[in-house]
C-alpha cells in the first residue's frame, strides 16, 4: 500500500503553490497521481511511503497465518504497519475498531477504516472469493465524524462559469485531524432544504473524510438572534444581476466578459493541464496579473512581457522568462485543446475532441447550426446549445479572433490539406477501441485512426463501421458481435495502415 505522510503532503502542496502549480485536493489523490507519473524522477522526489501486508505463496515459506507473514516481513525489513493486532474473540475485534475509532487521527497519515482478516491462511483457500473481494477479509469504514460548530456567515463563490454558491463561513473546528473553517452549500435551494439561518450552531462532517459537509442546524440550540440568508440578486463581485436559467437551480452571473471572478476562474481553467498546460501559471499569479490590470481577458495572456511579470511578487527574471515560455509552447496546442480551455459550460476534455473531430477547425464550429452540433455523435442537445449560445455572443468570437492574430493554432483556420494517397482512407468511419492494445495506448489508437480521416466514438452502436479490440475486451465488444459490427484485433488494425486500405 503506497501513501504519503500527511506532513509531506502539506510540504507539496506548499510547493506546488509557489510553482504555481494545481494542488492536490487530499494525500490519496497526490499519492495516485505520482505513482501515474510518466517521469519516474518526479515520482521519486515525492516522498512516498510504503506498508507492505502480504507475499506470494506464504505457504513455500512456511508461514501458516496472516500474523506470520507481518512478523516475517517486519523482520526481513520490510516496512509493516504497525496498528494491527491478533484478536482472539469476535469482542476483542470489537475493541479494536472502537480504539482506532479516535487513535487514527494521531497517525502520520490519513485512513478511514479497519481491515478484519481470517488470521489462517488455510482458510483463506477454503473460503476463496467473490469477483469483487475476498470472502475471508472484510473492510470496516468508520462513519464521518461530526462535530457541532457555529455558522458564523453565508458568503457567495462565483465560479468560472459565473454560477454564485453560498458557502458556509464556521467557527474553526478539528475534523478527521485537520481544521475547517469553510464547507460548500451547493445552491439557495439546499440552504433552504436544510433549513440554515446565519448564527445557527450546525452539525458538520468530511464526506469521505475529505470535503467537508454541514449536515443541518441543531434547532434546540437557536437563541433567536439567527438571521436568514438572503441570496443577492447582483453578482458580488461585479455588480451585474444574477439570473436563474431555465431547468437550473443556480442563480448566475451572466457578465461573463468583464466579471473578476470568472475572469480569475476562467484564466485558471485556461492555463489547467487538460486546457493550453501554461505551467506556472497558478491561482497566485494570476491574482496579481488581475491585480495589476495586465491582465483583462485571455489574450492578454499572450500579451505579456517579461519586464512585466518580473515585476510582479516573487517573480524575477528567470520565473518571468519561464511563463513567458510556456505561454509561447501553449500556442502549438490543438483545436481541441483550445476548445476545452475556453470553458464553455458541459463542454470537457471529450466533448471538445468529439466537436474538432466533426468540424475542420473553430471558424467550421462558430458557424454550425445547433441541429448540426446536436447530430455528432456523443454530443446530444444540451452540449449543442450551449455551444451554440457561446459563439453567438460576439465577445466570444472576438476573443478567438485575437487569439489567432496572436498566434494560437487551434484558433487559426484549418490549411488546405495536401492530396496523398490513402492517407484519409478510414474518411467517415467510426471505429472504437476495447481492450488492451499492446503496440501502442488506446489514446496513441484513436490519435492515428482520426488522423487518417475516422471519428473514435467512446460507445458502440449500430452506426459503428469498426471495433479494435485488444486483450481483456468487455461488453463493448460482446455489444459489436450482438450488432454484427466487424470486429477486427490489433494486428489485423496496422496492417490496415500498412496497405492504406479497410477491405479483408
Amino acid at each position: 500500500e503506497v501513501f504519503l505522510d500527511r506532513n509531506y503532503f502539506a510540504a507539496l502542496n506548499e510547493e506546488r503553490e509557489e510553482a504555481g502549480e494545481p494542488l492536490f485536493a487530499n494525500p490519496r489523490n497526490a499519492a495516485a497521481g505520482s505513482l501515474r507519473q510518466l517521469d519516474p524522477s518526479v515520482t521519486a522526489r515525492r516522498k512516498l511511503s510504503l506498508y507492505v501486508y502480504s507475499l506470494v505463496s506464504p505457504e513455500a515459506f512456511g508461514l501458516e497465518s496472516q500474523a506470520e507473514v507481518l512478523e516475517a516481513l517486519a523482520e526481513a525489513g520490510l516496512p509493516v504497519q504497525k496498528a494491527w493486532e491478533l484478536c482472539d474473540s469476535g469482542e476483542a475485534v470489537k475493541n479494536f475498531v472502537s480504539l482506532w475509532n479516535g487513535e487514527r487521527f494521531s497517525l502520520p497519515y490519513a485512513t478511514d477504516g479497519v481491515v478484519i482478516k481470517l488470521n489462517s491462511i488455510e482458510a483463506w483457500g477454503e473460503l476463496g472469493a467473490t469477483s469483487h473481494a475476498p470472502r475471508w477479509a472484510a473492510a470496516f469504514k468508520y462513519p464521518p465524524e461530526e462535530k457541532i460548530t457555529r455558522l458564523e456567515d453565508i458568503i457567495i463563490s462565483v465560479g468560472r462559469t459565473g454560477a454564485l454558491t453560498p458557502v458556509a463561513v464556521l467557527e474553526a473546528v478539528t475534523l478527521s485531524g485537520t481544521v475547517v473553517r469553510r464547507a460548500g452549500l451547493h445552491n439557495e435551494d439546499e440552504v433552504r432544504r436544510k433549513g440554515l439561518l446565519i448564527g445557527d450552531m450546525v452539525r458538520v462532517r468530511k464526506a469521505g473524510e475529505i470535503i467537508p459537509e454541514v449536515l443541518g442546524p441543531v434547532v434546540e440550540m437557536r437563541t433567536g438572534d439567527e438571521k436568514e440568508f438572503v441570496m443577492p440578486s447582483v453578482c458580488p463581485s461585479c455588480g451585474s444581476p444574477a439570473a436563474r436559467l431555465e431547468g437550473e437551480a443556480a442563480l448566475r452571473c451572466l457578465n461573463r466578459a468583464s466579471c473578476p471572478a470568472q475572469l480569475k476562474e476562467g484564466l485558471l481553467h485556461f492555463a489547467s493541464r487538460g486546457g493550453m498546460d501554461i505551467r506556472g501559471l497558478g491561482e497566485k499569479l494570476v491574482e496579481q496579473l488581475l491585480d495589476e490590470g495586465l491582465v483583462k481577458k485571455v489574450s492578454d495572456l499572450y500579451r505579456l512581457t517579461a519586464e512585466g511579470v518580473a515585476g510582479l511578487e516573487r517573480m524575477g527574471k528567470k520565473s518571468a522568462e519561464n511563463l513567458l515560455a510556456a505561454l509561447e509552447g501553449s500556442k502549438k496546442q490543438p483545436f481541441s485543446r483550445l476548445l476545452s480551455a475556453l470553458g464553455i459550460r458541459f463542454v470537457g476534455s471529450r466533448g471538445a475532441e468529439l466537436l474538432a473531430g466533426a468540424f475542420r477547425d473553430v471558424q467550421s464550429l462558430a458557424a454550425a447550426p445547433e441541429e448540426a452540433l446536436a447530430g455528432v455523435d456523443g454530443v446530444g442537445p444540451v452540449i449543442a446549445a450551449s455551444v451554440r449560445s457561446f459563439f453567438d455572443r460576439s465577445e466570444n468570437v472576438e476573443l478567438l479572433e485575437e487569439l489567432g492574430k496572436l498566434g494560437l493554432e487551434g484558433a487559426l483556420p484549418a490549411g488546405e490539406e495536401e492530396p496523398s494517397e490513402g492517407a484519409k482512407f478510414l474518411e467517415g468511419m467510426r471505429i472504437v477501441f476495447t481492450g488492451e492494445l499492446e503496440s501502442m495506448t488506446r489514446a496513441e489508437a484513436e490519435e492515428t485512426a482520426k488522423a487518417a480521416g475516422a471519428t473514435c466514438p467512446s460507445s458502440v452502436s449500430g452506426k459503428t463501421s469498426l471495433v479494435v479490440a485488444g486483450r481483456d475486451a468487455g461488453s463493448k465488444l460482446a455489444k459489436a458481435v450482438s450488432l454484427g459490427v466487424r470486429v477486427v484485433g490489433e494486428e489485423e488494425f496496422m496492417e490496415m495502415f500498412r496497405q492504406g486500405r479497410t477491405d479483408k
